[in-house]
Formats: structure tokens, sequence, C-alpha cells
């Protein structure tokens, strides 16, 4: 059952997705070298603390999660690219860190992530992150009225194609409103026509990952959520919360 909201509802969406956006746009300021993953997650938990919002984060278990989740972001180093728990790791000069936080305000979630370097930059690191900003960007511009979640996820899966850039299907987008994680699944690949078909209400977040280099193969660290890449290449993360309306797609996580 995949739910429509009402234009009052995506609103509703919209001031959560305020504060996520504000979340990560400190823990952004705040990184850098020396700076612990852990000192970053209070950063975050002191903008929806100061917000009234509830993270959606702490305390989550799936099923592949061996024990909930222990911060209000995820923070994920270099090879680790989702799900990364923050602990007491320093970050260090030329480090790609991915940031990923969800909250919900009144009941109503956004969820949303970003990747940035730390102090020196690698040029294929930047080259990574702004083709997966590219990638959301065209997800984004196809989930319009009318289209099918093939041709998000296909939009995606291109952009990812032709940089050579390593993909997994096995996470990836969701259905949110009430809940963090409501249907649909929104793939990051796919083929264009198939799929679910879009209407005005329907709010995805849509969020492609990729690695360096064509693998696709994860492990997942003892700590039972932090997932990296197997060869050890370098990924990065993008995500927005994004309602689908009669006027196009409205992203309800935008950062300034």
């Amino acid at each position: 059952m995949v739910d429509l909201k009402t234009a009052a509802e995506i609103e509703q969406m919209r001031a959560a997705g305020r504060v996520v956006a504000a979340a990560l746009t400190a823990v952004k300021k705040e990184a850098a070298v020396g700076v612990s993953l852990r000192e970053l997650d209070e950063v975050a938990r002191d903008v929806l603390k100061s917000a009234g919002a509830v993270s959606l984060f702490e305390g989550y278990q799936p099923g592949f999660a061996t024990k909930p989740f222990s911060g209000v972001i995820c923070t994920s180093v270099n090879d680790a690219v989702l799900h990364g728990l923050p602990s007491n790791l320093r970050l260090a000069d030329g480090d790609l860190l991915n940031v990923d936080c969800g909250a919900s305000v009144d009941g109503w979630c956004a969820d949303s992530a970003t990747s940035f370097t730390i102090g020196t930059p690698r040029a294929e690191d930047l080259e990574l992150i702004e083709t997966t900003e590219q990638a959301l960007a065209a997800g984004i511009a196809a989930a319009v009225p009318g289209a099918r979640l093939g041709d998000v996820g296909a939009a995606i899966g291109e952009i990812g194609r032709r940089a050579g850039l390593g993909t997994n299907l096995d996470f990836g987008g969701h259905g949110i409103g009430r809940r963090m994680h409501e249907e649909p699944h929104v793939p990051n690949g796919g083929h264009p026509g198939r799929g679910l078909k879009l209407r005005a209400g329907h709010v995805i977040a849509i969020e492609p990952w990729f690695w360096h280099g064509p693998g696709s193969v994860y492990v997942i660290d003892d700590d039972g959520w932090t997932l990296r890449s197997a060869d050890k290449t370098r990924g990065a993360h993008a995500e927005h919360t994004v309602a689908i309306t009669p006027e196009g797609p409205q992203i309800l996580t935008a950062r300034g």
C-alpha cells in the first residue's frame, strides 16, 4: 500500500526536512581534521533537540542489524558508504565522509544524506561526489506525475554506468511519511516505463550511492551496521526527500 499525502501533509514533512537539512549543514560546518564521528553526532543531536525533532535512526533495528542503531546520524568514512555508526574515530586529512540524517517533527518524517571531503581533497573523490549528486538530480528530475519508478532508477543508474562507478541495488531509496521506510522501494537502477506509476502526493527518498570502480560487493563490519566496499574502494552517498506534485518534484530537505 502506497499512501498519497495531501498538500498540508507535505508541508508538515517539509518542516521535518528543514530540521534534517539544518543538522547536515551544522555537521558539515564542524567536520574537520581531528574531530571525532561521535562529536559530529552530538552536533546533529543538538540541532534536533533544539527543534523538538525526534531522530529516526537512534534505536532503529531492521532485520539485518544485530543491534539498535546508536546515533542520530550515519557517519561513513572512505570505503564505508552506508550506515556507519558514530564512534571515537577522528577524521584525518583527505577523508571522504558520508553523513545521513533522518528526523520526525509532529510525527512526519524526512531523510537526507550528503558526502564531502575533509581537509585536502582527492580529485577522484570530488569527481565521485559530483557524479553522485548528478545522479540524485537526474532521479529527482524523473520523479514527475505519470512517470514510473523505473524511470527514476534508470536515470540514476545511467549516470553511474557512464562514469564507470560501482552500484549495488540491495539498498536504495524508499517511500517516507509517518514512518521512515514506507512503500515503495526506490532502486538505483531499473528500466524506463516499468514499475509503480508516480502520482501527485507520493513522497519518496531518492538516494544514489556509488563506489569508485565497477565493484558492487559489500561487507558489513562487526558492529552489525557499517557497510563498506569489499575491495576497499571509496564511496559517496546523496539523498533527498522528494514530494511528487502537479508542479513537479519538490525537494523537502533542500539545504541552503
